[in-house]
């Protein structure tokens, strides 16, 4: 009972540590003067309506979730046929293939987007905003490839038989049968990579420079002319959208399994 108790105050302790610096950066949001001082010096919401308001801020907004929203979809669609080959012919050689996928996220990101901007360089596309979704969505494959792989391991193989017994081909068992069970799995890859591409710097900035803000770089660009609110309200932004997708994903899915952790049937 006692170490019950100590591991409690513990965890308590530790969320406590982790919220603080999230409950300083709320505070200052919403200061009624221009000045990231905490506690906050009275107390206004302009700040956040500056985010919607402000031709540049709204700009950085809309260029982020475009670009989160295009990379996540274009991940999944790379993630899914590899996935699925990685489950549907175990081949020993196959598996390079999946470190293929991982090696993106693995590598320092400093590294994978240097890589970038020495490719798009070299074929003259650098600066052109397609690349930035091209990047983001071969840096984050790694996120989709791990749910989807989780996804094709928990289907059972004998309801690809009874399809195919049935006559199905294999276009039809992926159509009827695989893609109805990995559904989740392949919304839940597309909700990981969206959330850390809405946050992600470096790759975007290697990728296109200053030709396209999204509200991290703009967040830089923004330092150079001091400090305000409104930067704090984006970040209090970025976290509570991350808060609502995960929520979604605990409430509709099973984030323990996604996370890595298996039940006691498998």
């Amino acid at each position: 009972m006692r170490s019950a108790t100590i591991g409690s105050v513990l965890a308590g302790l530790l969320a406590l540590l982790l919220a603080v610096p999230l409950l300083v950066v709320a505070g200052v949001s919403v200061n009624a003067k221009k000045t990231l001082s905490f506690p906050p010096q009275g107390f206004s919401l302009s700040w956040y309506a500056e985010i919607f308001t402000d031709p540049g801020w709204r700009g950085a907004l809309v260029n982020s979730l475009t670009l989160a929203g295009l990379s996540s979809a274009l991940s999944v669609l790379i993630a899914f046929p590899l996935a699925w080959f990685l489950w549907r012919w175990k081949a020993p050689w196959a598996r390079a293939f999946e470190i293929l996928g991982m090696t993106p996220f693995i590598l320092p990101p400093v590294i994978t987007a240097l890589g970038f901007l020495s490719f798009w360089s070299a074929i003259g596309a650098y600066g052109q905003q397609w690349t930035a979704v091209v990047s983001h969505a071969v840096f984050f494959v790694t996120l989709p490839l791990v749910t989807l792989s989780l996804g094709f391991a928990a289907v059972d193989r004998s309801y690809v038989e009874a399809a195919s017994t049935m006559g199905a081909d294999d276009r039809a068992v992926l159509r009827t049968v695989i893609l109805p069970l990995v559904r989740p799995y392949m919304i839940s890859g597309f909700a990981f990579a969206f959330v850390l591409s809405l946050n992600e710097y470096i790759v975007a900035y290697m990728s296109v420079g200053f030709t396209m803000e999204t509200l991290p770089i703009k967040i830089f660009n923004a330092l150079r002319y001091g400090y305000t609110p409104v930067m704090a309200s984006v970040t209090v932004l970025f976290v509570a959208i991350t808060a609502v997708i995960f929520g979604l994903i605990a409430r509709f899915g099973d984030l323990p399994r996604l996370l890595g952790a298996w039940s006691k049937s498998d």
